[in-house]
């Protein structure tokens, strides 16, 4: 990340569209055109791996594979998967405004299925080359959601002992048995490998750069953990001897519970990382900056016993420090932005700066009206990214008129000389963007200044509104683009 630039945090889910959801087609094609209109030279999504429970992209029963509901119908219509009655049948009747889980979680695998069923001997040959690439990952997640299919959708730790513990002939046995749907999942990666490079390409030729998630853990119910549990704290029957979390913060009173297993930082040593470089190189692959998410975990994590009634029960244990980032600093083609957010101790601190990562500084934090704040425009240093705001916090209209106290607010309108006639989310967009840090960044929500309804994650809360908010087609118009370009060369981001 070279002089200084700027972007716009948007999901692939929140795309607009036909089909219930955000997709990898025309108008993932039109954001890209929105953002080189705007003079934005960076597009930042979330996770693209399928989501766990909750649809949360951050529990996630893979940390390789692509989301197939991103697959776009049309696309898979052009290429003779799909007949056009059929593409019909995937236009969503109901609300832009928001992703219809349940709808596309009914709908969408039967038009996967037909898709399969017209291209497995077509691209036999490529799914067979695609598998030999793939070779550190795909065969495992494949035969993982055959087999989670296969038990009647039980989690890992539900299943019978032999699947679960990988005895040596009950696999070869279901692995034949269930050969077509595991090639079936296969297919699906290789459609979406093909999707999202097409996506990626696109940005590239418009000058905009992609910059990825990558969630720290893992679901306890995930290929990882069934094939290779080595790599995990969990006891003989795979369940976690110690879980994922953090202690209370801002956001709980009662800490963050998160669920997933804790990795076995000695293992991991031993190898030298060659896991998470794999991941990483997958990664370097499919974007070109990296946000490693929960970053301060690379120096203390916090450790919740199992059988923990909340996370108040747990501790800080020492995680693989700079070992681990000096591996992952190995990896051709990866560069990274520290997600160093949450109570941090001068230990943490240290580590991050030590790291030479960018971390993030997020303007709806800056405004203690008594202190001295480091998120606070003119206090943040230039290798950092500043955000108006991220997923999980509030938009910053919400922030403003719902959650800050009146001593904030207060700050906040007279540091950024808030008005309403201009709009409130361009008064914050303007803060960040004159900050000295390299990049700026805003969530889509913040260009429209939307409120608490949009608002993208409320952490610790399995909310139906959770991950759901999309933006509307009309929303990417010429005026908001030009108003964005204006800002964005007035700080001379451009």
């Amino acid at each position: 990340m070279e002089g200084r630039s700027s972007g716009i945090l948007l999901p692939v889910s929140a795309l607009p569209g036909p089909f219930g959801g955000g997709t990898l087609g025309g108008s993932a094609r039109q954001f890209i055109d929105f953002l080189a209109q705007a003079g934005q030279h960076y597009w930042q999504i979330l996770p693209l791996v399928p989501p766990g429970g909750g649809e949360s992209p951050y529990m996630s029963p893979s940390s390789f594979a692509g989301n197939p509901l991103y697959l776009d119908p049309e696309l898979l219509a052009e290429d003779g998967l799909l007949t056009r009655e059929e593409l019909e049948s995937a236009r969503y009747p109901g609300s832009p405004d928001r992703v219809d889980y349940p709808w596309l979680h009914e709908t969408r695998p039967p038009l996967l299925r037909r898709a399969w069923e017209r291209g497995r001997e077509k691209y036999a040959g490529e799914l067979r080359e695609f598998l030999e690439e793939e070779a550190d990952w795909l065969p495992d997640f494949a035969f993982f959601l055959a087999l989670r299919a296969y038990f009647d959708g039980a989690e890992l730790k539900d299943w019978p002992a032999p699947a679960r513990k990988r005895d040596p002939e009950t696999l070869e046995r279901l692995r034949e048995e269930l050969s077509g749907e595991i090639a079936y999942h296969a297919f699906l990666q290789m459609l979406f490998v093909r999707q999202w490079t097409a996506v990626r390409t696109y940005a590239h030729e418009k000058g905009v750069s992609i910059i990825g998630d990558l969630p720290i853990y893992v679901s306890p119910d995930s290929a990882e953990v069934w094939g290779n549990p080595h790599l995990f704290l969990l006891d003989e029957d795979f369940v976690p001897t110690a879980q994922a979390g953090v202690p209370p913060d801002a956001f709980s009173a009662t800490g963050q519970h998160w669920g997933n297993p804790l990795y076995d930082w000695s293992y991991h040593k031993k190898t030298g990382f060659q896991w998470w470089k794999r991941r990483c190189s997958h990664m370097a692959r499919l974007y070109d900056v990296v946000r490693i998410d929960h970053f301060r975990a690379f120096h203390t994590y916090w450790s919740i016993p199992a059988g923990a009634e909340d996370a108040r029960e747990g501790c800080w244990k020492k995680g693989p420090g700079m070992p681990l980032l000096k591996a992952l600093k190995e990896v051709e083609g990866l560069q990274l932005i520290a997600e160093d957010l949450g109570d941090l101790d001068d230990g943490a601190r240290a580590f991050i700066a030590k790291s030479g990562l960018p971390g993030m500084k997020i303007l709806v934090y800056a405004f203690d009206p008594v202190g001295e704040s480091a998120y606070l425009p003119h206090n943040c240093p230039v290798n950092a990214v500043a955000y108006t705001g991220t997923h999980d916090t509030p938009t910053f209209v919400q922030w403003l008129f719902d959650e800050a106290t009146e001593g904030e607010r207060q700050y906040a309108f007279d540091y950024l000389r808030l008005r309403e006639d201009e709009g409130f989310g361009w008064g914050a967009i303007c803060g960040a963007w004159m900050s000295p840090c390299r990049l700026a960044i805003a969530p889509m929500q913040d260009l429209l200044g939307l409120g608490a309804d949009a608002r993208m994650n409320a952490p610790g809360t399995m909310g139906a509104e959770n991950w759901s908010w999309r933006v509307r087609e009309a929303a990417l118009n010429p005026d908001v683009a030009q108003r964005m370009r204006h800002i964005t060369r007035t700080y001379r981001r451009s």
